[in-house]
């Protein structure tokens, strides 16, 4: 990727997580002076370039989704530790990104571990620009799609847990059940010996061609529901969340980059250009012909 794309690109990153920072510290506590939901922002970024350092250096992506996972619990751990009133909406919230975070984390990790490397990083890793962009897009990512949590786990609003809240837990409990379920799949369907196709479509991912991505973006959307009633002013501005990620998997990287690389190793394969044509691109979509009740969950 050239320098003009990846240089300013890294100072967008940087610029947008600043003004998120500024308009989610508005009802926020405060740690000395300083805001604490801009001192639980800045963790994200600030480890995300210090492993970047040695990651570069030896050339290795292993520690890149570890180091989210670290950014996360590092982010709540710190709001929670300066935090001088922690009400149940904030354990709660706290809790559900924790699940997450080390979940996905470990998931992700032994993933790469296993395999030897990350297709992703095979060309960027070796230019300096390209990869420092990639890192700061990592510190952008961890904050956002968690600002609407961490605003409510920082804000000096305390409201009891209400039914917003419990349709939020509802729809992160569907949503991290599909991105669990979709991830052992996949993950399962590699190992197996003398495989007929080299693409899954079998399980969730005959419903749709990203299921995991599906079940991340509605998780997010859940907990920003059970966040949203202790935001108000300029912490509103942090509702991005679920905006940002499904942005963020839907058109910048995650599936673009996944559908680009299937189409170059299988868009010659008649079976694999039905499978783009006639499965969804995210929602869950089942449906059987014939004998069987077409369902649609969108």
């Amino acid at each position: 990727m050239k320098r003009t794309v990846t240089i300013p690109t890294t100072f967008v990153c940087i610029a947008l997580g600043v003004l998120i920072a500024l308009a989610g510290s508005q009802g926020s506590q405060y740690y000395n002076g300083i805001s604490l939901f801009a001192l639980c922002a800045s963790v994200s970024y600030l480890l995300h370039w210090i492993i970047f350092i040695p990651s570069y250096i030896y050339q290795t992506e292993h520690y890149f989704d570890l180091t989210g996972s670290i950014s996360y619990l590092s982010a709540i751990a710190l709001g929670f530790y300066l935090n001088p009133s922690v009400d149940p909406r904030d354990i709660l919230i706290g809790a559900l990104i924790v699940i997450w975070a080390v979940r996905l984390g470990s998931f992700l990790f032994l993933r790469v571990k296993q395999d030897g490397k990350d297709n992703r990083f095979t060309v960027m890793k070796t230019q300096f620009h390209w990869y420092i962009m990639t890192w700061t897009m990592g510190g952008l990512w961890v904050f956002l799609t968690m600002a609407a949590g961490l605003a409510a786990i920082t804000s000096d609003v305390s409201i009891p847990l209400g039914f917003m809240a419990y349709i939020g837990l509802a729809l992160w409990i569907f949503g991290f059940s599909i991105e669990v379920i979709a991830d052992r799949q996949k993950r399962n369907f590699k190992k197996q010996q003398n495989k007929e196709k080299e693409f899954i479509t079998s399980g969730l991912w005959a419903w749709s061609r990203h299921p995991n991505y599906f079940g991340e973006i509605t998780l997010w959307a859940g907990l920003t529901l059970i966040a949203l009633p202790v935001l108000s002013g300029w912490q509103l501005v942090t509702l991005i969340s679920p905006i940002f990620v499904y942005i963020l998997l839907t058109r910048v990287s995650g599936i673009p980059m996944l559908e680009n690389r299937g189409m170059k190793k299988w868009g010659s394969d008649p079976e694999y250009v039905n499978y783009v044509e006639t499965v969804s691109y995210t929602h869950l979509r089942a449906h059987e012909t014939d004998s069987y009740l077409v369902c649609r969950l969108l």
